[in-house]
């Protein structure tokens, strides 16, 4: 079964999808990281977003891989490098949009993510997984929540993980994501038709997880 759960930064699609599978005992794919780690390389090679043909030429022959860790979490190897924690840095957050709007990486990456899914039960979350990547899915959920709330939630979890940053400088980061990801030539972030939207702003992350789940549950409806 897969499940795809899209939407854009800070609407709390990654923690969702993660508790999801979790409660589901299906395996977690955050597509999101995939091109977090990608980003990390290109940074490491010195390699400017604009170079698409080299960013494009270092993505084909890259080695990118999600295992779960001890405590029950994703871990993200690059080359068989862990690289969890790195790519939660804010050099990555400002980049990743320009590496991943990329035409000839996002073809690569969503082979990679269709061989992933296709493996075993899964929950797929980014921005064009019920569009792009698995427009067949079983299930398909937008996650989403006002943009003001976005930026809190963004800001909190950077503060938790001890980046000092301002919610000016998250809520520029956030704005132009949102203008990135949406208005990119391929695959940009939208809504799938058939995708159940949800409205996260006044609601917990376990409300949402349990929303999710009864949905799953349900009996599918098809027009």
């Amino acid at each position: 079964m897969i499940i795809a759960v899209d939407g854009p930064a800070g609407a709390g699609k990654s923690t969702v999808s993660r508790l999801l599978a979790r409660s589901l005992g299906f395996t977690d794919i955050d597509a999101g990281a995939m091109y977090r780690a990608l980003t990390l390389k290109a940074l490491e090679h010195n390699l400017d977003a604009g170079d698409t043909e080299a960013i494009v030429a270092m993505a084909q022959r890259t080695s990118i891989g999600l295992t779960a860790g001890p405590d029950g979490g994703i871990r993200v190897l690059l080359d068989e490098r862990d690289v969890t924690q790195e790519i939660r840095l804010p050099r990555i957050t400002r980049l990743v949009s320009d590496v991943a709007k990329v035409r000839g990486v996002r073809e690569v990456m969503v082979k990679l993510q269709r061989k992933l899914g296709a493996s075993c039960d899964s929950v797929l979350d980014g921005r064009d997984i019920g569009t792009a990547v698995f427009p067949d899915a079983d299930r398909k959920f937008y996650i989403d929540a006002d943009f003001k709330e976005r930026v809190r939630r963004r800001h909190k979890e950077m503060k938790e993980a001890g980046q000092e940053i301002t919610l000016e400088a998250v809520a520029a980061d956030l704005k132009n994501r949102d203008t990135i990801d949406s208005t990119r030539d391929c695959n940009p972030l939208k809504k799938a038709a058939d995708a159940v939207y949800i409205d996260t702003t006044d609601m917990t992350i376990e409300q949402v997880v349990g929303e999710l789940v009864s949905r799953i549950k349900a009996p599918l409806k098809r027009n």
